[in-house]
């Protein structure tokens, strides 16, 4: 099946060291979107922690390929957990501590749909997309954003979704999840801001920043059991013509997380090739 004409080179090894001596927290990290970030950091110089929630075979499988390509050059670990579950999430941030001593970069990528029409949709369809989503990326930034503040400096970094700004048929709670982290992503940024100043520590360059990327339509796993029509349907709405890569909304991520960002902050970045113009 066809879902791009276009192809990205995956990232293999170092390219930069914009992040050199970094520590990067990625949930979902282990496939898709989650896997290129991680790799899209590590090849600017960090150690990357990837979060999973329940397929440790593919987690260790990502281990071993970002071992091969990277060979002692880049550190990746794996951290099981819930993003649904505040102390789940407590703990995933200790065992980063704990590992690699530091948190400079947390990017909340982990998510699921369960898709279906409003009216059809069962409480249970609702809750557990917000609870993950939504809830998850908070019960994720809330003990990372106090280990920044303790040391004045950090990153965090949402993936929210082109639905979180459009909308989707058949995807009402799906939407409200991805609308609801610019929400988050817009008052932490705030916040960050406002308690730097507050203790007198908006010299450092590097600061606080939080911010969140909003991509389109992805060419991932997710796309493979998607008829050839509708995906001819979807490439024919899209100004660009094609599926964004997984490595173009990592290379937004990196660039978010290098020190040199330092001025930007609760800020929407879309990656949809053109499809909210």
């Amino acid at each position: 099946m066809n879902i791009s004409n276009t192809i990205i080179e995956p990232i293999t090894g170092i390219t930069g060291d914009k992040l050199a001596g970094r520590v990067a927290l990625v949930t979902g990290g282990t496939r898709g979107i989650g896997a290129a970030i991680c790799r899209s950091l590590a090849g600017q110089g960090a150690s990357v922690a990837a979060g999973f929630s329940g397929n440790r075979e593919r987690a260790e499988h990502f281990v071993k390929e970002f071992e091969r390509d990277f060979k002692g050059t880049g550190r990746a670990t794996i951290h099981q957990g819930n993003v649904s579950n505040p102390q789940d999430c407590r703990r995933v941030v200790q065992e980063v501590l704990e590992e690699h001593g530091r948190i400079d970069i947390l990017v909340n990528n982990a998510g699921i749909t369960m898709d279906k029409m409003a009216m059809k949709m069962t409480p249970e369809e609702w809750n557990t997309v917000i609870a993950v989503n939504l809830s998850g990326s908070f019960y994720m930034a809330q003990p990372v954003l106090e280990h920044m503040v303790e040391r004045g400096t950090g990153r965090i970094i949402f993936v929210s979704s082109l639905i979180g700004e459009t909308g989707a048929i058949g995807q009402a709670n799906y939407a409200a999840s991805k609308a609801g982290m610019i929400g988050l992503t817009k008052t932490l940024a705030r916040e960050a801001t406002f308690i730097l100043a507050k203790g007198e520590r908006l010299n450092n360059a590097v600061g606080i920043t939080v911010n969140t990327v909003t991509p389109g339509y992805v060419a991932t796993e997710m796309l493979e059991n998607v008829p050839q029509k509708v995906l001819d349907r979807i490439t024919g709405q899209i100004p660009v013509g094609r599926f964004c890569q997984p490595e173009e909304i990592a290379r937004v991520v990196h660039f978010l997380a290098a020190d040199a960002s330092a001025y930007i902050t609760g800020q929407v970045w879309g990656v949809n090739g053109g499809m909210d113009m």
